[in-house]
């Protein structure tokens, strides 16, 4: 049965006070991070008091020789009566391995860092009394656990505890499961899949699976809401269905959803999904999801959304900060995802494991395809590894089958020597968990079980491959690029034998503190390899190495190939990719969306007098001083020539302190402007915080970086400054990790700032030889 209403239907969570107090009340999902205590198993170690999301160690800025070992977590927590209830908890992540124990009982056990799992506590749990939770948590190299290689011979790092969130759910004893708890192929938990998508409708079907954990039959029902963001429903009824006692069973709903309202990457629209069980009339449990409606299609001549070709520009993106590790909030991974997305990209390649479900919400909810990615890194392992890495699998996909976001599966062990039989199963099982045409399969080898080739250009040796790929008509997606090519002129894998390769000024691994010269080489690299991609025929788009600079195992410095440095500062290339997105205002403004231009120099005695601007206008002017320099269109070379915006490069022809101003025009009319001035003496101290389109979070942990810049007196940042700042706090709930006092890079001094809750003001002062302080009130 079908119908339609024009009121949004409300739901609230039902919380804490609520459990156990009635049957019609629905799912109530608590978070369960706060009042942990927690040691490492080292000597005169002591219980601390935590809340998630929690690392195990606070690691240096250059994380050498990174913890590894036992520690230990343990909560008191009280339930009150239990009536006809199932009780679980949901743990989003744990690295790597975790035995769990209920009042002095085993509970459960798991291995793997980068997917959840379900503890089952109905049967553990005492009502109306206190309970304790203990978690022995294990992040030592395992080789049967994938990534499996030992950290020091790793790609990235890898960091122990409870780095995720963790959840209490409580519902009937008659609900929907869990996904991956419910090991059900293509099916347990929500699973909603579109056979066809046109304007006119999306028909599909929503499978549900419940489970009767009551001692008797039961007869329930299922209804279906979808509601848009103009409050617009449409609704679904299953008929009434029998559960025998101790049951379970897979409800088919068919679904049409007239006129949708499609997701893709400028309007990611969103519906919420809310499932209702009636158990004998009344509401038993509740789930909601965001989804979205997209069409996504691999065609012979390219990458098609909603029937529009796309040639797909993206990123791939570590989920590592400094200091903490893994251990970082939900709306830190928004923030993440909107500097993705400001960055001028609509793709990330989530190098190179599952990253956090928050991460998936945000690209979901900013228009941001994914190409999910199970751990791997140049480790194939023994047969256990393989059993454990298909489970990976199974698990990735029952997890992440709803976001819209999710395009394509990396169903492939990154630079691995995959046996042949290996690659059939992964693919069967992706096909098996996901049936349907718009899940594409991705490997790194060239093997007809994948949909998609992704090489990186060191693979491929691009661009000798386009050749051979346009003629067999197969489609080709850029992985990497951008970073190995230039650092080792295709070497090969051997990462660990680099002592000889690096060339400094030809490398695009560069800090910001390497100076203009090196920054701006490194936007040269990114932008001729970019330009390059786009001339095989094969190929669908591309995945620059990388977002953000990040630590690895074995090397003991920071990889800096990011267009972003570690604290999320961006680089001269960044700027190159915002360039590259259409002039056309994009349809979120905190995206920094629109006409833009942007200046490649410092302007100081040791800048080039040759100025690159970065632009997405059909002209740009430069001025020194007032004195109009030159009006020109963009320079085109055989590096640029297949760009959509190929820079400007503009001839001053000496260095002369002051001001240079770029103007761009789009059909005459002037529509964006930026200026850079030659910096003088230090003389202050700007003192920012970092949102990106989310503020702190008033009532769970978060944590954001503080930025303090060494200006002269007009606010201009000093690009060599070293100045040493030291930061002090004045709040409560509140710490300040990293080094402190801590060096300026490039003008540029960084902390991070965590929050347990954000109910108090917060002041951050901060102090430089010789310099103005500053301060910074931060108020809830």
């Amino acid at each position: 049965m079908k119908k339609y209403k024009g009121l949004l239907l409300c739901y609230a969570i039902i919380g804490w006070f609520a459990i156990g107090y009635a049957q019609d009340v629905g799912r109530s999902k608590i978070n369960f991070g706060s009042g942990w205590e927690f040691k490492r198993e080292e000597p005169a170690a002591n219980w601390e008091k935590v809340n998630l999301p929690h690392t195990a160690k606070i690691e240096s800025l250059v994380v050498v020789k990174q913890f590894q070992g036992v520690s230990q977590y343990r909560k008191t927590f009280y339930i009150p009566k239990i009536t006809d209830q199932y009780l679980a908890l949901y743990f989003e992540g744990i690295m790597q391995e975790a035995q769990i124990s209920i009042n002095g009982k085993t509970a459960a056990s798991h291995k793997g860092g980068y997917l959840p799992f379900t503890v089952d506590l109905t049967n553990l749990v005492k009502g109306q009394s206190d309970n304790t939770i203990t978690i022995t948590v294990k992040n030592t190299d395992n080789p049967e656990v994938p990534p499996g290689k030992p950290i020091k011979d790793l790609d990235f790092n890898y960091y122990g505890g409870i780095y995720r969130n963790a959840w209490l759910i409580t519902t009937s004893k008659l609900h929907i499961t869990n996904a991956i708890a419910a090991n059900k192929v293509a099916s347990g938990g929500l699973y909603l899949k579109f056979d066809s998508i046109s304007p006119s409708a999306a028909k599909g079907n929503v499978k549900l699976h419940l489970k009767n954990d009551f001692p008797a039959a039961k007869m329930a029902s299922v209804r279906l809401t979808f509601i848009d963001a103009h409050a617009k429903t449409s609704d679904f009824e299953s008929a009434p269905i029998q559960f025998p006692a101790n049951s379970n069973r897979e409800i088919d709903i068919p679904i049409q959803i007239d006129a949708p309202l499609l997701w893709s990457v400028n309007d990611p629209n969103l519906y919420t999904l809310k499932a209702e069980v009636y158990l004998e009339g009344k509401l038993a449990d509740t789930k909601l999801e965001k989804i979205g409606i997209r069409k996504s299609e691999l065609k012979p001549d390219g990458y098609y959304l909603n029937g529009k070709k796309l040639f797909i520009a993206g990123t791939n993106r570590h989920q590592e900060y400094p200091y903490v590790g893994y251990a970082i909030s939900d709306d830190a991974q928004y923030r993440d995802a909107v500097k993705i997305k400001n960055a001028g990209f609509d793709f990330v390649r989530l190098s190179h494991y599952p990253q956090a479900e928050a991460f998936l919400d945000a690209c979901d909810a900013l228009g941001i395809l994914v190409m999910n990615s199970i751990p791997g890194w140049q480790f194939f392992g023994n047969e256990k590894f393989q059993e454990n890495s298909i489970q990976t699998i199974r698990d990735m996909a029952r997890r992440d089958r709803n976001h819209p976001s999710v395009v394509f599966w990396e169903a492939s062990l990154n630079e691995s020597e995959m046996t042949p039989s290996y690659m059939e199963k992964a693919n069967a099982v992706l096909r098996e968990e996901l049936p349907g045409r718009d899940h594409y399969t991705a490997g790194w080898i060239d093997n007809a079980a994948y949909d998609l080739y992704i090489p990186a250009r060191q693979h491929g040796k691009a661009p000798d491959y386009w050749t051979k790929y346009d003629k067999a008509n197969r489609k080709i997606f850029i992985a990497e690029y951008g970073d190995w090519e230039y650092y080792a002129q295709n070497a090969g894998f051997s990462q660990k034998e680099f002592a000889n390769l690096k060339e400094e000024e030809r490398t695009s691994r560069q800090l910001r503190g390497f100076g203009e010269k090196r920054l701006l080489q490194q936007a040269f690299n990114f932008a001729e390899a970019s330009n390059s991609n786009r001339k095989g025929k094969a190929t669908i788009g591309e995945a620059n190495w990388l977002m953000f600079d990040y630590n690895r195992g074995y090397s003991p410095d920071i990889e800096s190939s990011g267009i972003s440095d570690i604290f999320r500062i961006p680089k001269f290339a960044y700027d190159f990719y915002r360039s590259q997105r259409d002039a056309k205002p994009r349809f979120l403004d905190p995206l920094h969306s629109g006409p833009m231009v942007s200046i490649a120099s410092y302007w100081t005695p040791t800048s080039n007098p040759k100025v690159t601007v970065f632009s997405n206008c059909d002209e740009v002017a430069l001025s020194l001083n007032g004195n109009l320099i030159a009006r020109q269109k963009p320079t085109i070379t055989a590096a640029s020539d297949a760009l959509a915006h190929p820079s400007f490069v503009f001839d001053t022809k000496a260095f002369v302190a002051g001001t240079l101003m770029a103007e761009g025009f789009i059909d005459g009319q002037k529509m964006a402007e930026v200026v850079v001035e030659t910096p003088g003496k230090p003389a202050k101290i700007i003192l920012q915080y970092d949102q990106s389109s989310r503020p702190i979070n008033p009532d769970f942990p978060d944590v954001v970086f503080v930025y303090a810049k060494i200006a002269d007196a007009n606010a201009t940042v000093i690009p060599d400054s070293v100045l040493p700042v030291t930061f002090h706090l004045d709040g409560a709930e509140a710490a300040l990790v990293g080094q402190n006092p801590m060096p300026a890079e490039a003008g540029i001094s960084t902390i991070l700032l965590r929050t347990e809750k954000f109910k108090k003001t917060i002041t951050i002062t901060a102090t430089a030889p010789g310099i103005e302080p500053a301060k910074l009130t931060l108020n809830p």
